[in-house]
């Protein structure tokens, strides 16, 4: 064709020459090789907070609490937000499907400049309410003043996670994977450098403990926020008017992947509430559990983002073969990494108890472990289709399958006996019920497609 590829080789720079994309040639290797920054970009934030975890646990138990209880407050709110990234990645990944349109700049400039709006105007008005929301999560009242001296610190911050969120969506949708992992890299190992100057003093500087912490959140989030707008802006420019078509756009995401959000989170308190209302032991069993499959959700979103983007792209570019070979591929790869979390997890058990469940609450594992092991191939194709399903635009579909899902998963919980020694089987019963729903709605609307799927196929479709 005589054109220069761009550096990374994945995507040409010629919009119309999506059939030239390195994925048409090399599907898997182009796959996987986008989902593995992915993956290492979404990791590298918890590690960084079990190392704060580690460095505040020298100081005593309240640091530790108070560090559990705000965290736990800001990224449920935070989550919220979470349409900024994936709207934003959906948004410019069609954007850049078309020949000379501003549709990708104009998104990524509008979500910048929400994030901005959305962090600051947050913040105000959180700031009265975290005594209250710290007063219900602990009785303590060392750990209440500790955890609301993180948070009010950490809404400093706000703006800097929102434009985070959306510049690396931005570049994800730009088919650039590495950039937001090396932008998590370099915040994360500045997060944990100034940890040991500011938790325990150095030099001039006093030790701060769990508000030196939160210090060292907040400075090295706004370093990686400027970094990464910087970044996509230096790489799609600002926008030269308002876009109002995005900003409805926008909005729309806003209204369906915020409800599926909140139904997601909600779900997720029920299930630990019920699990903890039987005592400590199955609450600290639950917990265990529940982080396990924190972690791998992470793993898959990898694929979940990397379908988003090459399938917001191959649909912009009409190339419906191409998206619904992405679909193929990103469920094959899901599901074999779903299976092989299942091995993990029943040949690590053990292992894995003996670290994060106390020796008093082990007795009550095994068979609810199991449930959780083996519903992890459908955990995986939930959230594979989740990004599937995103990079159609396909939001309200999401929200709607989400809904059905916690209804019936939340009916179950909650008609759990609280005095009952197996309600981890029952918690955890319902939960393989919940991701099974997801995944069954995300499989029928690629296989056969039911409702206005975008990925029905068509006779008149592209070919490959």
């Amino acid at each position: 064709m005589g054109r220069r590829p761009p550096r990374r080789g994945i995507l040409t720079t010629i919009p119309n020459a999506a059939a030239e994309h390195a994925f048409v040639h090399q599907p898997h290797r182009t796959f996987l090789g986008l989902s593995f920054p992915v993956m290492l970009s979404l990791i590298a934030e918890p590690l960084t907070g079990a190392v704060d975890t580690a460095f505040l646990a020298r100081l005593g138990a309240a640091p530790v609490a108070a560090l559990g209880v705000a965290t736990s407050l800001l990224s449920s709110l935070f989550w919220v937000f979470n349409f900024l990234g994936v709207g934003t990645q959906t948004e410019v990944g069609q954007g850049l499907a078309e020949p000379g349109s501003s549709r990708a700049r104009d998104a990524c400039g509008l979500a910048l400049g929400l994030s901005v709006i959305f962090g600051t105007g947050f913040g105000l008005l959180a700031l009265p309410l975290l005594g209250p929301a710290v007063e219900f999560m602990s009785d303590d009242s060392t750990v209440q003043a500790a955890a609301t001296s993180y948070l009010t610190i950490r809404l400093l911050g706000g703006p800097a996670v929102l434009i985070t969120i959306s510049a690396c969506g931005a570049l994800r949708g730009l088919q650039d994977m590495r950039t937001p992992l090396w932008i998590a890299v370099v915040v994360n190992l500045l997060n944990i450098a100034l940890d040991v100057m500011l938790i325990f003093g150095a030099g001039p500087i006093p030790p701060l403990g769990v508000a030196g912490a939160a210090w060292a959140a907040t400075v090295s989030q706004w370093l990686g926020a400027i970094w990464a707008a910087m970044w996509v802006t230096r790489r799609l420019g600002w926008p030269t008017h308002l876009p109002w078509a995005q900003l409805g756009r926008l909005l729309r995401a806003a209204r369906d992947l915020g409800a599926r959000t909140g139904l997601l989170l909600l779900f997720l308190f029920i299930a630990t509430r019920q699990a903890t209302l039987v005592g400590a032991d199955s609450g600290a069993a639950h917990q265990a559990m529940r982080q396990i499959w924190m972690l791998s959700a992470l793993v898959l979103d990898a694929f979940a983002m990397t379908a988003q983007s090459l399938i917001a792209y191959f649909l912009a570019a009409g190339h419906l073969s191409l998206a619904r070979r992405v679909t193929r591929i990103a469920c094959l790869w899901g599901l074999a990494v779903g299976v092989l979390l299942c091995v993990a997890m029943l040949l690590g058990r053990d292992a894995i108890a003996g670290l994060l469940v106390p020796a008093s609450a082990r007795g009550l594992l095994p068979l609810a472990w199991a449930i959780a092991a083996y519903s992890q191939p459908l955990n995986a194709l939930s959230f594979v289709t989740d990004g599937i399903h995103w990079g159609t635009g396909d939001y309200a579909y999401l929200r709607n399958a989400m809904l059905i899902a916690t209804l019936v998963g939340s009916c179950w919980v909650l008609a759990l006996p609280s005095t009952n020694s197996d309600i981890l089987v029952g918690v955890w019963g319902a939960t393989a019920l919940w991701i099974g729903i997801r995944a069954g709605f995300g499989i029928a609307r690629i296989w056969p497609g039911i409702g206005a799927s975008p990925l029905r196929s068509r006779p008149n479709a592209h070919a490959a």
